[in-house]
């Protein structure tokens, strides 16, 4: 990659994302062919607005690919039996293709075990410990849909992200783990940083990729960058600003775009791209489950996980 003294160009994630939903479409109408719609279920607990926002975006987007949607909405107050209940019953359901949790959860419900009782093979939010575990051996499974689309906004970006080095800034599971995940099988050399990095920012300057996954406003700005880096903004926050509130992201655009040669904006970068690959994932469960030799089999293992936990 060549520095430039231009300004970084944006890599659009609107646009991307409507070709990834584009292709959505084709995979529904080919499943149709066979009478098959694809179901996405979601479940969320508690009125948290944001999650209730999210959730809303997710339901339309699947209508409009034609992706049939149900949505349960449940009490803050439900105990984690109840939800634990409901996940073991569309799990066992063969017109369920596809169960997205909403989280956060209550602070009383154990995020992980719900998790973890979901069907790995429903799993399009690829949060499973099992597709986890598959996913950093290489294997083909259900991945987390914000890896993914930072994945396929690079593959837009970068001609070849072969023996590229790629720096991950953040080692969530949800984000950073996968992310660096994903970037070794593109064949990308890769580093994680975090709180504990020694000298993170001299890292940061050696790296072609630059993904940044922090939840912290415009951490980091030009002085972090290579000449010439592709610069991945997973970040979303909201600034308080004279008139009001605005949403940035863990990057300082202004500043970083004096040296990238290409940047992710915010909003309108990663953010479109996660419920993309979110429903890009349910078609890709729903052929997978035609394909499962022992149906039964699997619901009684997940049921059986969903009650002990």
């Amino acid at each position: 990659m060549s520095s430039s003294t231009q300004l970084a160009r944006d890599i659009d994630g609107k646009a991307i994302a409507a070709q990834v939903l584009e292709e959505v479409r084709e995979h529904v109408a080919a499943l149709s062919l066979e009478h098959i719609v694809p179901a996405l279920a979601v479940v969320l607990v508690g009125d948290d607005p944001a999650s209730q926002v999210y959730v809303r975006n997710k339901l339309l987007r699947a209508k409009e690919a034609g992706i049939r949607s149900l949505e349960y909405r449940l009490p803050a107050t439900t105990q984690q039996t109840d939800v634990l209940k409901l996940i073991a019953e569309l799990n066992a359901d063969p017109l369920v293709n596809a169960i997205l949790v909403q989280l956060p959860l209550p602070a009383h419900i154990d995020e992980g075990a719900v998790i973890d009782a979901i069907d790995p093979l429903k799993d399009v939010d690829g949060f499973h410990r099992q597709n986890v575990g598959a996913l950093v051996q290489g294997a083909d499974v259900l991945k987390p849909c914000t890896p993914s689309g930072c994945m396929r906004l690079l593959h837009e970006t970068c001609a070849n992200l072969s023996g590229l080095h790629a720096v991950v800034i953040g080692r969530s599971n949800i984000v950073g783990k996968p992310m660096a995940a994903l970037l070794l099988q593109a064949h990308c050399s890769v580093s994680v940083v975090h709180s504990r990095s020694v000298d993170a920012k001299a890292l940061c300057r050696l790296a072609d990729i630059v993904v940044v996954a922090v939840g912290r406003p415009h951490m980091i700005d030009a002085s972090w960058l290579k000449p010439g880096a592709v610069v991945i903004d997973v970040g979303i926050n909201r600034i308080e600003t004279e008139s009001g509130t605005r949403l940035v992201g863990d990057v300082d655009y202004a500043s970083a775009r004096t040296v990238a040669s290409a940047i992710t904006p915010v909003p309108g970068g990663v953010g479109p791209m996660t419920i993309a690959y979110l429903l890009m994932n349910t078609v890709i469960a729903t052929r997978a489950q035609q394909a499962r030799p022992t149906p039964q089999h699997s619901h009684e293992t997940t049921e059986q996980l969903a009650l002990s936990e």
